[in-house]
């Protein structure tokens, strides 16, 4: 700032803020701070710290101050989280790590694994981690392959449809749509798009104005288009959480009632009151949908709201009327109304933070028939969530929901709480903390048992059996630059989740048996691997 003489460095433990903030302190008064001459840091911008612990993550603002007592000019804060320990600087940017394929032990299912980064291209590999197929779509976000050999993809709001001989086939723009989509049995299109509604609007339908962000509150819908080849699709099904919400802040405003007596629907206040200042002045998402998954047997969907840290199941078989307008209808007799939800009873009042199981998580979905653990959910638990509540370590967990008819029961003695109370399966590395995405990711069931993870912020892919041994695992070996020689050390960015990231992250991963259907479409002879090799003459 021109004309200080000094900046006020100050820090807090993030932790410690939010609880600060949480009971409307000022946490400006718990600081740690120092001083520093603007003469000083005026060559190098720079200035090293001493009193912090590894492990902690901490809140830091900057001010500017004329004199030394005067009064500073804070900036916004940030967060940073020292998980890297006492290391020296450089050591904070490169690592080395091997990459391709690194683990290929007996018990690995084989097949052939589909893996993309946002924005990049995307690859098929074999078994021995070997390449057999690329697709460069346009600013990809997502891409699946369907079973008569069609890749669907998602890019930037508009969906493209190629088929084996690399033709667009269909193309579709919706703006909102973002990170999940699939293909229905009906050919159906189910996607998840976001919908702005303006500050006002959310105060009228019950939020608490003190935690909506000025400008807007972002929310979720799931839209159902039926592909109109080769550019055009018709809406045929709608569902919107706007339509599914409870309150008790107001009695004079929308959607008022008692929260623990409707665990059907949706608080519009949890989530926002969770947040912290800082991130409600920059939070506009009510839910942050990242998921979705249909059940063909029960005509449902599952969605992973990750900012309640709470998966949702509701009934696709009602007409969009009932999915908006009523509460009754469908197969589960609820209209739109939620049929089950787990993860976080706090999230309408059957529970505390000890019963909560899951912290912004990704990519629920029914394992398939035919597949061991039938019927049950997979779910990648990311281990992160708002408020400065992290559990610095990820999981992936698989549970049994209580499924009566096309409903579910919740356990009267527990809170009414929705079950099961633990899950079914849970992976966890032996040492948590080596086991880290705070963002992305997914698993998947796979037809021997063991079950296929990715862990989007190191970039790599693995297999683990029931018991949970590594018997295959993949680092991608693409980064921003390009293709990795073996070797060559590994860039780590930091991201402002608060984790360090690397830089071959990956969105998702999907493997497919060697007898799927769509695979018969392709030339699968190997091409060599990802990775580049040095010789001698390099």
């Amino acid at each position: 700032m021109a004309g200080a003489a000094f900046y006020r460095i100050a820090w807090i433990a993030a932790a410690d803020a939010a609880a600060v903030a949480e009971t409307d302190g000022d946490w400006l008064s718990a600081i740690t701070f120092t001083n520093v001459s603007a003469a000083d840091v005026a060559d190098t911008q720079q200035h090293t710290l001493t009193r912090l612990n590894p492990g902690v993550r901490y809140t830091f603002l900057v001010g500017s101050l004329r004199g030394r007592q005067s009064a500073p000019s804070w900036s916004l804060p940030a967060e940073l989280y020292l998980s890297m320990g006492t290391l020296a600087h450089d050591q904070f940017r490169h690592i080395a790590v091997p990459v391709g394929l690194t683990v290929n032990e007996p018990g690995a299912f084989g097949g052939y694994t589909l893996f993309f980064m946002r924005n990049r291209s995307s690859y098929l590999i074999d078994a021995a981690g070997r390449l057999v197929r690329q697709w460069d779509f346009p600013q990809a976000e997502h891409i699946r392959m369907l079973e008569n050999g069609n890749m669907l993809g998602l890019s930037e709001g508009i969906f493209y449809e190629i088929n084996p001989a690399g033709a667009v086939i269909w193309t579709y723009q919706e703006l909102g749509a973002h990170h999940d989509f699939l293909k229905l049995p009906n050919g159906n299109v189910l996607m998840i798009v976001s919908e702005s509604k303006t500050a006002a609007e959310a105060i009228a339908a019950g939020a608490n104005p003190a935690f909506v962000h000025r400008d807007e509150l972002i929310i979720d819908k799931l839209v159902e288009v039926r592909p109109i080849y080769p550019d055009a699709g018709a809406v045929v099904w709608q569902w919107s959480v706007w339509d599914h919400l409870v309150q008790d802040y107001d009695p004079a405003q929308a959607n008022y009632g008692n929260v623990a007596e409707h665990p059907e629907l949706v608080d519009i206040n949890y989530n926002l009151r969770q947040l912290t200042r800082t991130e409600r002045a920059s939070s506009r998402g009510l839910l942050h949908t990242n998921g979705l998954d249909y059940n063909p047997k029960l005509d449902q969907i599952v969605i992973s709201a990750r900012n309640m840290s709470e998966i949702w199941i509701i009934d696709h078989s009602t007409t969009s009327a009932e999915a908006a307008a009523g509460h009754s209808g469908g197969n589960g007799g609820r209209g739109g109304d939620l049929l089950y939800r787990w993860g976080n009873p706090q999230a309408y009042r059957a529970g505390a933070y000890a019963d909560q199981q899951l912290f912004g998580q990704h990519s629920p979905h029914w394992i398939p028939e035919g597949l061991p653990g039938a019927g049950n959910i997979l779910i990648f638990n990311n281990g992160d969530e708002f408020a400065g509540r992290y559990l610095d370590h990820s999981s992936v967990v698989e549970l049994t929901p209580p499924v009566s008819g096309y409903g579910y029961t919740r356990d009267e003695g527990a809170g009414s709480r929705y079950g099961p109370a633990q899950p079914t399966w849970t992976y966890a590395s032996e040492n948590p903390a080596d086991f880290l995405s705070y963002r992305g990711s997914n698993a998947q069931r796979l037809p021997d048992g063991n079950t296929l993870i990715v862990n989007r912020m190191q970039g790599t892919i693995f297999e683990v059996t029931p018991a949970g041994a590594t018997v295959w695992q993949y680092v991608n070996p693409v980064v921003a630059a390009g293709r990795m020689y073996q070797g060559d050390p590994m860039k780590l960015f930091w991201h402002h989740s608060g984790a360090w990231s690397w830089d071959n992250t990956l969105y998702r991963a999907y493997r497919y048996a060697p007898d799927y259907p769509g695979l018969q479409h392709y030339d699968l002879t190997p091409q060599g691997t990802l990775e580049r090799y040095r010789d001698a003459t390099d």
